[in-house]
């Protein structure tokens, strides 16, 4: 085992390798990063397999991602003009280190050549670990091609800040002592032995370029001392809750996508039906959805009357709530539930939208009846005290509301549309039937209202944007999520 110092580090910077993740969206997605697609790769060990077994957090940065993920960088790249000309095929690793080294004095002094290429490897992770005390402690995985290089070489990064340093297979293992390194290098097992763990990551799919795992409920274990009564009892329904997640690409868009396993009650036992975006207009520019918003209101109406009299605004909300009861008569939080039904989803056509008449409107799974009379509360209440109601089109069908801003646009949004069979949309929201929320913005047809405004490389880098789509699914144990940004 090699080592160098023993004492913790102090406060200020903390080296470059812990400065890694942070410069992670500046080398992926910064304006004029360059990535590499070099030799197709992605095999050999994973940090999680030498990092702690105990680790509780954990979150990994490959550069030798999959041969399909090196593949669909260069081809986003070769569509901005801050990332086509300078995509040459470099070393990733050193475009991380000059993006880390413009922003620190020290480092100014070494050379990537010399000091930092002969043992650099491809990947790195970070393990965070109980330490029975307030802070935590952690394992910083390093993969490195020669152990004595990578040895004076990190003494060189380093600087004078004092740390443990290990070695475990084909990684330097960094931590705050150099007994904590020894144990974490000498640890029979490892994070991959964690079944937990294993089984997240296999929920996840595709790892990407930037995969991150937590348990939850330990995590926030760290920060009990510092929760209110109320904090401890909502964060109860996550503490034997994981997430994972990853950064991945294809060559039509770029993802985050997360999941979350084993919590409780996060739907109070309801099975929320699955979103309607598929059946909106093929029109549509833009729409966003939401189910369970109903039962959501109803079983937690008093704690969020509670949480918010707590805000700095809590005057205003109560102010907000007996307006809402005195003047306008609604019964909350019945009315609002009502309003809000098992199924919420709002939607903005294109149509109109180059001439200011924007069609827009409302598709509400409820009782059309009940839905009904809350709006007539609302009109009347504005009728009586002067006001002039919104003029707005109803169509009341069969568990379905709809509201909107001409009798036509009401009548289009009411009956099934044929959005689903679009390409656009069925990239970017991968399973819209299974998905409990969803938001759609089909960019090519609404750049209209923000190209005008840009020109040279703004204008044909925004061009490149082709949609964003932001989808998942929830159940009473378990939730997901996919974020997908779209290029032409």
């Amino acid at each position: 085992m090699l080592g160098a110092g023993g004492e913790p580090p102090k406060k200020g910077r903390k080296g470059w390798v812990i400065a890694i993740a942070s410069a992670l969206a500046v080398v992926l997605l910064g304006g004029g990063a360059v990535w590499a697609v070099g030799a197709l790769g992605g095999g050999g060990t994973q940090p999680h397999e030498v990092l702690p077994a105990a680790s509780i957090a954990y979150v990994r940065l490959d550069l030798d991602p999959a041969a399909n993920q090196k593949l669909a960088l260069f081809q986003i790249a070769q569509k901005f003009t801050v990332t086509k000309d300078s995509f040459k095929g470099e070393d990733p690793r050193q475009a991380l280190f000059d993006a880390i080294q413009k922003d620190d004095d020290d480092l100014a002094k070494l050379d990537f050549a010399k000091d930092v290429d002969p043992w650099l490897g491809s990947r790195v992770g970070l393990g965070v670990v109980p330490s029975g005390k307030e802070t935590p402690d952690f394992a910083l995985a390093i993969q490195v091609k020669d152990q004595e290089a990578a040895k004076a070489g990190i003494t060189k990064l380093m600087g004078e800040e004092k740390y443990g340093l290990a070695f475990r297979d084909d990684y330097a293992l960094i931590s705050t002592t150099q007994q904590l390194a020894d144990k974490y290098a000498a640890e029979q097992g490892s994070l991959a032995d964690n079944a937990e763990f294993g089984d997240d990551l296999a929920a996840m799919g595709e790892q990407g370029v930037l995969s991150f795992w937590t348990h939850v409920g330990k995590l926030t274990e760290l920060a009990k001392g510092e929760l209110t009564a109320d904090q401890t009892q909502l964060l109860d329904q996550v503490k034997t809750a994981r997430f994972a997640g990853a950064l991945r690409f294809d060559g039509a868009y770029a993802e985050l996508a997360g999941v979350v396993r084993g919590g409780k009650n996060l739907t109070e036992g309801v099975e929320l039906p699955g979103s309607p975006l598929a059946t909106l207009p093929a029109s549509t520019a833009g729409a966003f959805s939401m189910s369970g918003l109903d039962q959501l209101i109803t079983s937690k109406w008093a704690e969020i009357e509670k949480q918010a009299a707590a805000t700095p605004s809590g005057a205003q909300f109560k102010q907000f709530v007996e307006q809402a009861k005195t003047q306008f008569g609604l019964q909350l939080p019945d009315d609002l539930a009502t309003i809000l039904g098992k199924n919420f989803t709002i939607a903005v056509d294109s149509e109109g939208l180059d001439n200011d008449q924007v069609k827009g409107g409302v598709r509400i799974a409820t009782d059309p009846a009940k839905a009904q009379a809350v709006l007539d509360k609302v009109i009347q209440a504005m009728t009586s005290s002067g006001q002039q109601p919104p003029q707005i089109a109803k169509v009341a069908g069969d568990g379905v509301f709809t509201v909107a801003t001409t009798d036509e646009y009401a009548k289009k949004l009411a009956e099934d549309g044929t959005l689903g069979d679009s390409e656009t949309f069925k990239t970017a929201i991968p399973d819209p039937d299974a998905a409990t929320f969803g938001l759609f913005v089909d960019l090519d047809k609404v750049e209209k209202l923000y190209l005008a405004s840009l020109q040279g490389d703004e204008k044909a880098n925004a061009q490149v944007l082709r949609a964003v789509g932001f989808s998942g699914t929830q159940t009473d144990t378990e939730a997901s999520f996919s974020l997908r940004v779209l290029f032409n």
